[in-house]
């Protein structure tokens, strides 16, 4: 089959089509053809070499499939050929084929492209995972989210608000907080033009948010903390601002009894990965149907142009999901 492959860690003249054996289904695996695969930002750690895949993956770039059952190993009995699933993958996804465990794939909602089933994966379940399993929110709690025009951050957006939280979130052009208050932000923060913790406090009346969803870390570490409320917890997601935060106060974490957790997604277990798609899914499957739920797709590549779909994606010129088309 043909897959994209990454010559040698480094920039996206690295990224090329190449012939590589085409993955086998094991037992309670789907091969699937794949239609389409979306862009994530490990995608580009791993191809600079700084984001290696977790043992047994493959090392082939792509988190996100989108495409037709081409065949089924031995003991899967809720799909079969020809059926179009979706789900979340620890690697593989930029090739004509992937497999993927039954347990978690996902029906392709009948009025979806493969584009737009490629772009909810990745991003959709580290919103729920965050937001809910480690942040814990709840209806009539206050959220902040960082970098709401991302794909994970336009996904946390409309989580939160269908489970009835209030939503505030920072980003870093005003075309992009337009389109976050279209999501559900009832405050979107241009992190260029106003102080966020400054702006959190005036729109809460200075008592801060319950939950912060951060892919910052160091550079906003004292804003956050000064966001946060009394009892106030904070998921780390990312570290794109740094992992040092150079001064630290802990009296103020103790003083505001604060809960601080750090997450990553790829590399859990895949029975914590089974149990998450079908918590999402039975929360999140219908609301994708009917449209409360959508995926935010900023643009649509051919996978002959992936070098200028991570060329984008590194400017953070998008807004929501870059999606790949395989051939």
């Amino acid at each position: 089959m043909k897959a994209i492959i990454v010559r040698q860690p480094g920039g996206v003249d690295q990224l090329a089509i190449a012939e590589v054996p085409a993955p086998e289904p094991s037992r309670g695996e789907l091969l699937v053809r794949v239609r389409a695969a979306a862009l994530n930002r490990a995608d580009i750690l791993q191809r600079e070499g700084n984001y290696p895949p977790p043992p047994g993956a493959s090392d082939i770039l792509g988190l996100d499939v989108a495409g037709i059952v081409e065949r089924t190993g031995k003991g899967c009995k809720t799909y079969k050929a020809g059926e179009r699933v979706f789900g979340l993958l620890p690697g593989g996804g930029y090739a004509e084929y992937a497999v993927i465990p039954e347990a978690m794939a996902m029906p392709i909602p009948a009025h979806f492209s493969f584009e737009q089933a490629a772009a909810v994966p990745e991003v959709f379940l580290t919103a729920y995972q965050t937001l809910f399993r480690i942040g814990r929110l709840q209806a009539g709690e206050t959220v902040l989210i960082h970098s709401g025009g991302s794909g994970v951050g336009t996904a946390a957006i409309q989580l939160a608000a269908e489970a009835g939280a209030a939503v505030l979130t920072t980003t870093g052009t005003d075309e992009k907080c337009e389109r976050c208050r279209s999501l559900g932000a009832v405050r979107a923060i241009n992190y260029r033009k106003e102080d966020f913790s400054a702006a959190v406090l005036e729109h809460t009346r200075g008592t801060g948010v319950d939950l912060i969803l951060d892919f910052v870390a160091a550079a906003y570490w004292e804003k956050n903390i000064t966001a946060l409320r009394t009892d106030g917890r904070m998921v780390l997601i990312s570290l794109m601002g740094g992992s040092i935060a150079e001064r630290v106060d802990l009296g103020r974490i103790l003083s505001k009894r604060l809960q601080i957790n750090g997450t990553t997604l790829r590399g859990r277990p895949e029975e914590y990965k089974i149990r998450l798609t079908r918590e999402f899914a039975d929360f999140a499957l219908d609301k994708l149907v009917d449209g409360r739920l959508k995926p935010v797709i900023d643009s649509v590549f051919p996978w002959e142009q992936v070098a200028e779909a991570h060329t984008r994606m590194e400017a953070n010129l998008n807004i929501g999901k870059i999606v790949l088309t395989v051939a």
